[in-house]
């Protein structure tokens, strides 16, 4: 019997190695669906669902794009900012190795980075946006936003193979860029342009900050995330070998550091334990960790941690400023304060504490970081990539959610009911009537999302 070119290329992919990938997968996908039960977490609980929804409609819509366009268009070859459309449809994508591994398993695995990305990216809309908005915006931001950085990074385009930036998990593909387009959706809601801005009933006053609306979801959230991000990391060597076990080690460290260093500082200044500031301190490490999973050691891994919850926590406090309020800055999921200014640190400081030694444990050779090895121009390299990734998320992003907008019945702005349906509105405005903000107050972030009012 004739065999087919398909399983003749199976046979030569390492089932090992395929096995443990194919593990990694299942175990990521989790993490899609959780940031949104995360997003609903910080809510109202009567938002609770509104605010998972777009991480559902996430996994459905990155899953369609990227079989169609979003693959080829990230790893197929090509340009410095696009890749080919070979793929096109996922056209030849089946069992030739990638590595060691078959494509079609690589490309699964490299959707749930996509999808990733954009659930924590949509929390933008957290509270503020509608739905039906999000459905073009996802297809648009993948096609448009994640799959050139993508390219770029890792894809052989112009940062990774032209410069050699060291992004072992998404520095600047993950968090960079999902805490830039998060920014630019919520400054968009905050001064919509177009149809939502001359809609009587869109205006954009709704911008409370309160207390999380189910702390058992932040809980939830941080058992899963954490547990799914050592298999992210871990599996971003796509081989079973002594660089991912490596890598999930320090993931778990540093996230262990940074959730105790945020928890600590808490008690400090309050004197109770707060579930949030684990869950952010555990982000902030995760964070952290990721462009750099393959290329530290656990030592610098805990030193990493510490740093981001110290920074990342401190970020946090803008949005409970008057500045803040005055330009009508919403921040309702952190994921400027956690994933933006988080990834562009943890971008640059890879450039300074990367090893060659630590790298060689996967057969990869690079020229390390400036602290360890003396490379000096790694760090320029790693701030240009941050700069880039920033500039081209927050940009592309602001100008797609325009141009939803711009459609009749796709206005991206909510309708400004607050938690009003199914209560008399004198009942809603004497219930939020202390959670305005006053005119003479102090704001003293005490956790992840609350605010002593003093």
């Amino acid at each position: 019997m004739t065999v087919s070119p398909v399983l003749a290329a199976w046979e030569a992919c390492d089932k090992t190695d395929t096995l443990f990938v194919l593990i990694c997968t299942v175990i990521c996908w989790t993490i899609v669906p959780t940031v949104g039960i995360a997003y609903s977490g910080y809510t109202w609980k009567r938002n609770a669902l509104h605010a998972a929804m777009p991480a559902i409609l996430t996994i459905a819509t990155c899953s369609i794009q990227w079989f169609i366009v979003g693959y080829t268009l990230a790893y197929g070859e090509g340009g410095w900012f696009f890749g080919s459309l070979k793929h096109f449809f996922h056209k030849g994508v089946l069992a030739e190795p990638v590595g060691s591994i078959p494509e079609i398993l690589f490309s699964e695995f490299q959707l749930v980075f996509e999808a990733t990305v954009c659930a924590i990216a949509v929390g933008g809309f957290c509270e503020r946006g509608r739905l039906l908005p999000v459905i073009p915006f996802i297809f648009l931001w993948a096609t448009f936003i994640y799959c050139p950085l993508a390219h770029m990074v890792w894809g052989g385009g112009l940062l990774g193979e032209t410069l050699g930036v060291l992004d072992f998990a998404g520095g600047t593909p993950v968090h960079v860029c999902s805490g830039a387009t998060a920014t630019a959706i919520s400054i968009y809601l905050s001064y919509p342009l177009f149809r939502s801005r001359k809609s009587d009933v869109r205006t954009p006053t709704h911008i409370r900050i309160h207390r999380p609306g189910n702390s058992f979801f932040q809980l939830l959230s941080l058992i899963i995330i954490w547990g799914s991000w050592l298999a992210f990391d871990a599996g971003t060597t796509l081989a079973l070998n002594f660089q991912s076990v490596m890598a999930l080690c320090v993931t778990n460290l540093c996230a262990a550091s940074g959730a105790l260093t945020w928890n600590l500082i808490t008690f400090y200044e309050t004197g109770k334990w707060s579930v949030d500031s684990t869950f952010m301190g555990a982000i902030s490490g995760l964070v952290m960790i990721t462009p750099s999973a393959g290329f530290i050691d656990m030592p610098t891994a805990c030193f990493f941690g510490i740093f981001g919850a110290v920074l990342c926590r401190q970020a946090l406090r803008i949005k409970f400023t008057k500045f803040a309020h005055y330009w009508r800055w919403v921040d309702n999921g952190d994921t400027f304060a956690t994933h933006c200014i988080g990834g562009v640190a943890a971008t640059i400081m890879t450039g300074l504490f990367a090893q060659k030694e630590v790298a060689a444990y996967g057969g990869v050779e690079v020229a390390g970081g400036i602290i360890f090895d003396g490379n000096i121009r790694q760090l320029w390299v790693q701030m240009v990539e941050a700069v880039v990734g920033f500039t081209w998320a927050f940009c592309g992003s602001y100008i797609i959610i325009a141009l939803i907008d711009c459609v009749p019945g796709l206005e991206v702005l909510a309708v400004d009911k607050h938690i009003s349906q199914g209560l008399d509105m004198n009942e809603v405005e004497e219930f939020l009537g202390n959670l305005e903000y006053p005119d003479e107050i102090d704001y003293e972030p005490t956790a992840r999302g609350t605010i002593s009012l003093e």
